[in-house]
């Protein structure tokens, strides 16, 4: 099944096991995790079968060419971010870029 959207998750306040059991469905499914190395658990994605990205020394640009060139290959796509993601500011660049290349994101 190509997956035709980046999904957008939260790390929650740090402890693996607090992580949502949506986030930790998708994680676990993901071919491509794109996540703030400085800022979320490892622990959270220990074990994961994705090919990881660490977003801490990573330009905007280079986070968005990756999310746009892991959907282009028919990738799923997660893009994890420290704590709740409906507060994290730096969401709204990424999705107004996501937007503007004709990818959704959830």
């Amino acid at each position: 099944m190509k997956m035709e959207r980046v999904y957008f998750v939260g790390a929650g306040p740090g402890d693996p096991e607090l992580i949502t059991i949506k986030g930790r469905k998708l994680l676990d499914q993901a071919d491509v995790v794109i996540y703030a190395g400085s800022l979320v658990n490892p622990e959270i994605i220990r074990g994961i079968k994705a090919e990881i990205f660490d977003s801490s020394v990573m330009t905007l640009e280079e986070i968005i060419d990756t999310m746009t060139r892991g959907i282009a290959m028919g990738k799923m796509v997660v893009r994890l971010h420290t704590g709740d993601t409906s507060f994290y500011s730096a969401i709204s660049e990424q999705i107004e870029r996501l937007c503007a290349s004709g990818i959704e994101y959830s």
